[in-house]
């Protein structure tokens, strides 16, 4: 039985992302409490904050427990986060009465103004240039993250401003930021099936704590998002 192999990675690292992986569970939480408001639904928001809690409660109990150590594919940290964490978004939550509302009040750029927190595409370079993840996946997909992170305030801007180029600014954007995080799903699923048949490095330092939390929670919330403003952008008229 194959099993994962934890690269030497410095403190500082894993702390501040530690701080900075709240980002995302703060502004979604944020975000919905600001959505619910406007519709007066009294219980999205403690039920956002509790869901999260105790996610991240499962994702931290089964990484030190081992439940992602073995090698495989697909990665067991998939099989035991990514995938139920999708289902309930795509399979549940997407079909639930809250949500439709919240997609009919909500202004677009809102949307877009959350990935914002993308700007943790940085750890990937991070853990790159201490020899933790492979440089050329590690650079595409950290930078992805950051360029769609930073260029998410000027669409935003651009919505807000009702300029001429702002359904098509979005709609491009969107595109991008859609690619990006595919291109980091595929392509860390490629790394461990070239792991398990050579030994080369995969993306084994991913599925440790607390950099778990990246497969766990972004790809599935990521395209949420994404597939959520495709929706708005049929209803844009900047």
């Amino acid at each position: 039985m194959n099993t994962l192999t934890q690269y030497p990675i410095p403190q500082w690292i894993s702390m501040a992302f530690i701080i900075a992986i709240s980002s995302p569970f703060i502004l979604i939480t944020l975000f919905v409490r600001k959505e619910a408001k406007k519709i007066q639904h009294r219980l999205a928001y403690p039920a956002v904050i509790a869901f999260f809690v105790l996610y991240l409660t499962y994702i931290a109990f089964a990484s030190f427990k081992g439940w992602f150590n073995q090698v495989s594919l697909p990665p067991k940290v998939l099989l035991f986060t990514t995938f139920p964490f999708a289902f309930l978004l795509f399979g549940v939550l997407l079909n639930t009465k809250i949500y439709k509302i919240i997609m009919e009040n909500v202004a677009i750029e809102s949307l877009v103004k959350l990935h914002i927190f993308r700007l943790i595409g940085v750890f990937f370079v991070l853990l790159a240039l201490h020899d933790a993840l492979p440089k050329p996946f590690a650079f595409i997909a950290g930078m992805g993250d950051i360029l769609t992170a930073i260029s998410s305030i000027f669409v935003a801007r651009a919505i807000q401003n009702k300029e001429n180029y702002a359904k098509k600014l979005t709609y491009y954007w969107n595109i991008f930021g859609t690619l990006d995080i595919l291109f980091t799903a595929v392509a860390a699923n490629v790394l461990t099936k070239i792991a398990i048949d050579t030994g080369v490095m995969g993306v084994d330092s991913l599925a440790f704590f607390p950099f778990c939390i990246i497969p766990a929670f972004a790809p599935p919330a990521i395209l949420f998002l994404h597939l959520a403003i495709f929706k708005k952008i049929n209803n844009f008229s900047a």
